[in-house]
C-alpha cells in the first residue's frame, strides 16, 4: 500500500500561512478601528456634555470670559473630532480591505482543500482498483494451484 501524498501540499501550506497572516492583520485592523471609533464616540459625548453644561450655565448667567472659554474649548474639540472622523474613515477602509483579502485567501485555501479531497478520492479509488487486481491474481494463483494438485 502506497502512502498518500498531495502534490500541492507545499502550496496549500503556504496559502494557509498567508491566510493566517491576513487573519491576524484583519484582527489588528478591527482592533484599531474599534479604538479610533471609541475615541470618536468619547469626543462626541464630551462635546455633547460640554454643550449641555454651557447651556445650563447660560441660563443661570455666564460671564463673557466663561463664554469665550467654552467657545474656544468647543472649537478645539470640534477640530479634534474632525481629525478623528478622518482616522475612523481610514481605519474602516483598512479593515474592509483586510476583510476582502481574508475572504480571497479563505477561498483560495478552500479551493486547494477541495482539490486535495478530490485527489485523495481518486487516489483511494486507484488503490482499491490495484488491490482488487492483486486479490484477483492471488485468487487465480490459488485456483491454479488447486487444479495442479
Amino acid at each position: 500500500m502506497v502512502a498518500y501524498q498531495y502534490k500541492f501540499a507545499k502550496v496549500l501550506t503556504v496559502r494557509e500561512q498567508e491566510k493566517s497572516e491576513t487573519e491576524i492583520a484583519y484582527k489588528e485592523s478591527v482592533n484599531s478601528f474599534e479604538e479610533v471609533a471609541t475615541e470618536l464616540y468619547n469626543l462626541l459625548k464630551k462635546r455633547e456634555n460640554t454643550l449641555d453644561a454651557q447651556n445650563n450655565l447660560l441660563v443661570n448667567g455666564l460671564s463673557i470670559d466663561g463664554i469665550h472659554h467654552y467657545s474656544n474649548f468647543l472649537e478645539g474639540l470640534q477640530k479634534r473630532i474632525e481629525v478623528v472622523q478622518k482616522e475612523v474613515v481610514q481605519a474602516r477602509a483598512k479593515m474592509n480591505w483586510y476583510e476582502e483579502k481574508l475572504l480571497e485567501k479563505s477561498l483560495e485555501v478552500r479551493k486547494f482543500e477541495k482539490m486535495k479531497e478530490k485527489d485523495f478520492e481518486s487516489f483511494q479509488q486507484e488503490q482499491f482498483r490495484l488491490e482488487s487486481i492483486v486479490l484477483d491474481e492471488i485468487s487465480s494463483l490459488k485456483f491454479q494451484n488447486k487444479e495442479i494438485r
